[in-house]
């Protein structure tokens, strides 16, 4: 089988791999000479504990095995099992984490409730005022900067994979075919489409009406911290954003305690991953309403480094890059991606949202499955 992927973000090169893996051969096409989006503008988290019962936990878990597989088979992934703590520094916090480790799923998610010292022996960096972390046994990262083009080195290794960079497929031509912006054609067994963010031009004809909207959200990354952070980081307003925190605990949190206007204006959490040069990619926000600012906002990235240095106790490295990023996220009930058949041979996946970084692998894998690959 012949399978042409277009879109060279984690969920398109995740579809070639387990084409590749299954025997098959993969053109695989990108408009930009490499992957410029929110794949390579994100966290690198595989992010487990957060994740909604059902569908999403269920993907996220079936993720976080195919992740650590693939990373044992690609170092240059940087696949990382390192857990993640969910720093609570009040008594309403401390319910609310609680509450989610007392869920029927807390064991699957490898979640612990940890006191302050427990908290600290994980992850000595910590030394900010707090009461104790939920912990994630299974959240892991990888690096972001660098999956995709690790993922292609070890595609083509097997001489049955080729890249095409800086062609945009402008037409699907009969069944099983498209034709890029250099005019070639590029037939095969199946067309799987996964543009990301891209829903114009092209997605748009194809699929008019797509249940997906466009997420913006601002990103930093400092210089080495001077020490390891062992594990992934979050603060308490983590607990209002993911969907497997919602409690009563977490209702009376939101009622007693609002965020900051800041925060709550853009929608903010903290998140805070060391990378393998030391560095910090710290964030995120969460922006709605298209069309979205040119420019990035300060006010954010202050907040972000007012929490994270109180979390830490100390002042963090200079912050190196600041970035903006959009994303795709489906907006059907309980669906982790939007996947429909176009065209006679021709899929397009898309709108992970958030969870690409996490789900892809899954996703591609269930792609596969259901094309019969």
């Amino acid at each position: 089988m012949r399978v042409i992927v277009v879109g060279a973000g984690v969920l398109g090169t995740l579809h070639a791999w387990h084409a590749v893996q299954r025997g098959h051969e993969v053109v695989h096409i990108e408009r930009e000479a490499e992957a410029r989006g929110a794949s390579v503008r994100n966290f690198g988290l595989v992010w487990v504990g957060g994740r909604a019962a059902g569908e999403e936990l269920e993907t996220a878990l079936r993720a976080r095995e195919l992740w650590e597989g693939i990373g044992a088979r690609v170092p240059g992934l940087g696949f990382r099992a390192n857990g993640s703590l969910t720093v609570v520094t009040d008594e309403a916090e401390l319910a609310v984490a609680r509450a989610a480790a007392a869920r029927p799923d807390a064991a699957a998610r490898g979640y612990e409730l940890l006191d302050a010292e427990e908290t600290r022996r994980r992850n000595p960096a910590l030394r900010g005022e707090l009461l104790g972390a939920l912990w994630c046994g299974r959240d892991a990262a990888v690096e972001p900067r660098v999956a995709q083009r690790a993922l292609r080195e070890a595609l083509a290794a097997s001489g049955r994979y080729t890249f095409l960079g800086g062609r945009e497929v402008r037409d699907v031509v009969g069944e099983h075919a498209v034709r890029d912006d250099h005019g070639d054609v590029h037939t095969g067994d199946a067309v799987v489409l996964c543009t990301g963010a891209w829903l114009g031009g092209l997605v748009r004809e194809l699929a008019p009406q797509l249940p997906i909207r466009r997420v913006r959200l601002q990103m930093m990354q400092t210089a080495p911290l001077d020490e390891p952070l062992p594990t992934s980081v979050a603060d308490a307003d983590s607990f209002r954003y993911y969907p497997a925190y919602r409690s009563p605990e977490l209702d009376a949190l939101a009622a007693a305690r609002p965020q900051p206007p800041v925060a709550a204006e853009h929608r903010m959490q903290l998140l805070m991953v060391q990378r393998a040069d030391g560095g910090l990619t710290i964030g995120d926000t969460h922006e709605y309403g298209i069309p979205f600012a040119f420019d990035v906002d300060e006010d954010p990235y202050a907040h972000l480094t007012t929490v994270a240095e109180s979390i830490l106790g100390r002042r963090l490295p200079p912050v190196r890059r600041r970035w903006a990023g959009v994303y795709a996220q489906c907006l059907e009930a309980g669906k982790v991606v939007h996947r429909e058949r176009v065209r006679e041979g021709v899929w397009l996946v898309t709108g992970p949202g958030g969870r690409g970084m996490t789900c892809s692998p899954a996703i591609a894998e269930a792609t596969a499955d259901a094309l019969g690959w």
